[in-house]
């Protein structure tokens, strides 16, 4: 049949193949994905998992004119391949290629940018309805995973779809757990039955004709209606999609096309929000992520032939995760909280040795807040280990359930700045700028491996109410031989006499030290100013700035806000009159690229440190380099 993949390019192409073309079809989006990824890195279990689901949704309905909307996000490739993005697909997570996730930017057929979960049942609630009050024809349905069923706004969602009564269309992707029970083969059947096409066309018409019926129609609807209500209880267990207003039908088998094709077309006939729910088996297709779905969820590569993974560097989650486990071998207190992010905060090793006080609370960021509050105020020490992305998820937390009843609970906060291939969804540029407006809270920035573990300690024996540690994600970079590891708020380096100042924290510590070294090398005379603890800012340490003539601050976070304008604000306050230099970030959404790449356009790298640091010397006449070095 050839390479069926490549006149692929939209949903109407793929309803002119006959059912044989459509399972080789899967097997080529399956091929094209493994590979891909064994490439690039991404996401490839919950990816193969969707393949059939992906090709029935296109079977079913005409993206864009139908809107579909993925939860989360990572298991969009093979949507991306069945609508015009298969000959740009070996672009997948590159920079100036495709996005590892639903972009808006990217195609009409994603009408919703999704990396966070739990998020698809609201938006697209809100794009029915926004087709609903400007007359447009077209359906809606929302993807979620029922790990995304974790996260309180997909209830919010719910329960919101159900009092509008749009015609949305929920898939609910079970991959992990049983949702509702089987009740045997008369429901199975009744369920087979209930979501045939001419089933629901023949009920609607015999509901219209007696609504018509003068008298009598309308009370014998209702009491049709009741009995079949009765008759669904009795057959059926009554699950919270039914009591939130919607029509549930399922499971059915994810992998079956035909099936899957039929009860969206089904869907598609019901006057209210309608929740499918289909089970389909992560990593399908490629044995090592079907024996390892958790393993083979997010990749940075591997090899197709015998599934290695390589052996990774360790990192800074890694780091973290051993540090907490020696905590709590010594402090029976000490517990960890994770928000359905066990091995990618490096909590595994946790979990195994300290089952009773480890707890994952599923995509729930703000209850783990709360959460951690409650264990906090009954005598606990929680960490709660968090991506930075999605701690902003839980803002409202950290300043109501934790910092206004002054409770010690800590945050490991992973995957601060720059995350690389994984783009403007993940960045983790804004956290030291909102944390900076919670009262009383303390944050450490570490650049190195042993700073982690110092500080964590020190947080968890010595911090007082809200504490939190933010890290970058994968290795540490370079370390000059100078450094020091240390608790204090600040530590200074180089010429401490020279008129010029590099200030930073946290990675970019690293750039900061090659650069200096490169100024000195050159006769131009610099003392480094590296923050460890970033909030509160030590007035000491702005003082030390506020005696040089000339300050470059350089921040992997967020302008506006941020810890640079603080120490900008707090030097103008010591009365500094010299020349005052921030580089920052000023468009947080960035887009995905290699994290070095990243730092070298946000002009955060050595290279521009040097620049900015040559630039006001030769403005200030060349002279004053040469005359002190």
């Amino acid at each position: 049949m050839g390479n069926l993949l490549e006149n692929i390019r939209s949903a109407d192409d793929v309803k002119k193949l006959d059912p044989a073309e459509l399972e080789q079809l899967c097997q080529e989006m399956r091929e094209v994905i493994i590979r891909t990824v064994s490439d690039n890195g991404g996401h490839l279990a919950s990816n193969l998992g969707v393949v059939e689901l992906t090709v029935a949704l296109c079977l079913a309905f005409r993206p864009p004119e139908d809107a579909i909307v993925w939860d989360v996000g990572h298991q969009s490739y093979p949507y991306k391949l069945l609508t015009g993005r298969y000959p740009d697909f070996a672009t997948l997570r590159q920079e100036g290629g495709l996005s590892g996730f639903p972009c808006r930017e990217e195609s009409p057929c994603d009408p919703f940018t999704s990396g966070h979960s739990s998020a698809s049942i609201s938006g697209a609630l809100g794009l029915s309805e926004a087709a609903h009050l400007q007359g447009r024809d077209g359906y809606v349905a929302a993807v979620i995973g029922d790990g995304a069923l974790t996260g309180g706004l997909a209830y919010e969602g719910l329960n919101n779809a159900g009092q509008l009564k749009r015609n949305l269309i929920v898939i609910l992707n079970d991959n992990t757990m049983s949702i509702s029970k089987n009740v045997g083969s008369i429901a199975r059947y009744l369920t087979y039955m209930r979501t045939k096409p001419g089933y629901i066309k023949a009920k609607s018409s015999v509901e219209d004709a007696l609504r018509h019926l003068p008298v009598v129609g309308p009370p014998i609807a209702k009491s049709l209606r009741r009995v079949k209500g009765n008759l669904k209880k009795l057959l059926y267990n009554s699950n919270i999609f039914n009591d939130l207003g919607f029509a549930y039908y399922g499971p059915f088998d994810g992998h079956d096309i035909k099936s899957l094709a039929e009860a969206l077309e089904a869907a598609k006939l019901i006057r209210k929000p309608v929740l499918l729910h289909v089970r389909t088996y992560k990593g399908k297709g490629y044995q090592y992520a079907e024996q390892s779905p958790s393993l083979y969820h997010g990749l940075s590569g591997f090899d197709v032939d015998t599934g290695d993974t390589g052996e990774k560097a360790q990192s800074f989650s890694d780091v973290f995760g051993r540090t907490l486990c020696r905590l709590a071998e010594k402090d029976s207190r000490v517990c960890a909280v994770t928000a359905a992010m066990e091995a990618g905060t490096g909590l595994s090793g946790f979990r195994q040795q300290f089952k009773s006080r480890f707890y994952d609370v599923g995509i729930a960021e703000g209850h783990a807040l709360t959460f951690a509050g409650g264990l906090a105020a009954g005598g606990l020490l929680p960490v709660f280990a968090v991506y930075s992305t999605f701690l902003q998820r839980s803002y409202d937390q950290l300043i109501h359930d934790v910092s206004l009843q002054g409770l010690k609970v800590v945050l490991a906060i992973d995957r601060a700045g720059a995350v690389g291939e994984d783009g403007r969804t993940h960045q983790g540029l804004f956290d030291a700028a909102y944390l900076r407006t919670v009262p009383g809270v303390t944050l450490y920035s570490p650049s190195y491996f042993e700073e982690l573990r110092d500080q964590l300690t020190f947080l968890l024996h010595e911090g007082k109410g809200l504490c939190a540690i933010r890290y970058p994600r994968g290795r540490e970079l370079y370390k000059p031989p100078y450094f020091r590891s240390t608790t204090e708020a600040f530590s200074l380096y180089g010429e401490t006499a020279a008129p010029v100042c590099l200030a930073t924290y946290g990675r970019l510590f690293s750039f900061a030290a090659e650069a200096m070294n490169q100024l000195a090398g050159q006769g131009w005379p610099v003392k480094l100013l590296k923050l460890n603890r970033i909030l509160p800012l030590d007035s000491k340490a702005v003082a030390v700035a506020a005696g040089c003539k000339a300050v470059f601050f350089f921040e992997e976070g967020v302008r506006q806000g941020g810890i640079g304008e603080a120490f900008g604000c707090g030097l103008l306050e010591a009365g500094f009159q010299g020349c005052y230099s921030l580089r920052a970030v000023d468009e947080p959404f960035q887009p995905h690229a290699p994290m070095f790449r990243t730092l070298e356009r946000l002009k955060l790298s050595e290279k521009s440190m040097v620049e900015a640091v040559l630039q006001y010397y030769k403005k200030e006449g060349g002279g004053i380099g040469e005359e002190e070095a």
